[in-house]
């Protein structure tokens, strides 16, 4: 007998409904996520577009800002001040400059040792309202000094600040636009540490002048209450000293 062997075929088809159903949510939701992550990248880089997209930066940008004054302490018509000049200009911690254009104190140790205790309780308030004008006047000097110096300084900061602000390179990266924020702060803090410093100044020049203007009331009716307390001695030496002087005028 003979035979023929072929290759025989057979296919089953399996349907299982649970299978196919978990396939189908899980493509739904990888479909979702994808969408989704479309959708945040297209926001990002939306919010990433910087403003030079749109519209030049360089109009924001200050023509001619105002320098920092200095004083020509150089100059042939400053003749007895240059040293106070150089200290407005640079600062002077030491009080030097200001020594050298101001009125110097004579040692009043000595002279108020002989004194009765009355007499130099009265010159005490005095003599240190004159150390503290002169310690007042010598702190905002030095403070006036070193702020102008360290301005055209700063000046030199903003300008270069104001370059790297006002360019329109869309290259830059994020990092770069928060080192930008981060400078602009750091100036801001530093001008608001200076507007403080001045302002330390007037409050110490008004403390000054209250000082003297209580000083001089208090005099005053220290004199008052003197006249008052003392009235009748007081009176009595003024008609004694008319009265003997009276006496005692003969016609020249």
């Amino acid at each position: 007998m003979l035979g023929l062997a072929t290759p025989g075929y057979a296919q089953w088809v399996v349907y299982d409904a649970a299978v196919t159903y978990r396939n189908s949510m899980t493509a739904a939701l990888k479909e979702w996520l994808v969408r989704l992550q479309q959708q945040q990248h297209s926001e990002l880089r939306r919010m990433a577009h910087r403003l030079s997209m749109f519209t030049t930066l360089a109009k924001y940008r200050v023509p001619d800002p105002p320098r920092w004054r200095i004083h020509d302490f150089e100059s042939p018509a400053v003749l007895y001040a240059r040293g106070y000049h150089a200290a407005l200009n640079y600062g002077d911690a030491s009080g030097t400059a200001y020594s050298g254009i101001s009125h110097s104190l004579i040692d009043p140790t000595q002279g108020i040792g002989r004194l009765p205790a009355v007499a130099r309780r009265a010159m005490s308030p005095r003599l240190a309202t004159v150390d503290l004008a002169a310690a007042a006047i010598i702190a905002a000097t030095h403070d006036t000094g070193r702020l102008r110096y360290n301005g055209r300084r700063e000046l030199a900061a903003i300008d270069g600040l104001e370059r790297d602000v006002t360019n329109d390179s869309l290259e830059q990266s994020t990092t770069a636009i928060l080192d930008k924020t981060s400078g602009a702060s750091l100036i801001g803090a530093r001008q608001r540490q200076a507007r403080i410093q001045l302002l330390g100044g007037f409050v110490e020049q008004l403390l000054l002048e209250g000082k003297r203007s209580r000083d001089t009331e208090a005099a005053a009716m220290n004199m008052q209450l003197a006249a008052w307390r003392d009235r009748a001695a007081v009176n009595q030496a003024f008609v004694a000293g008319a009265g003997d002087a009276l006496g005692t005028w003969r016609q020249p």
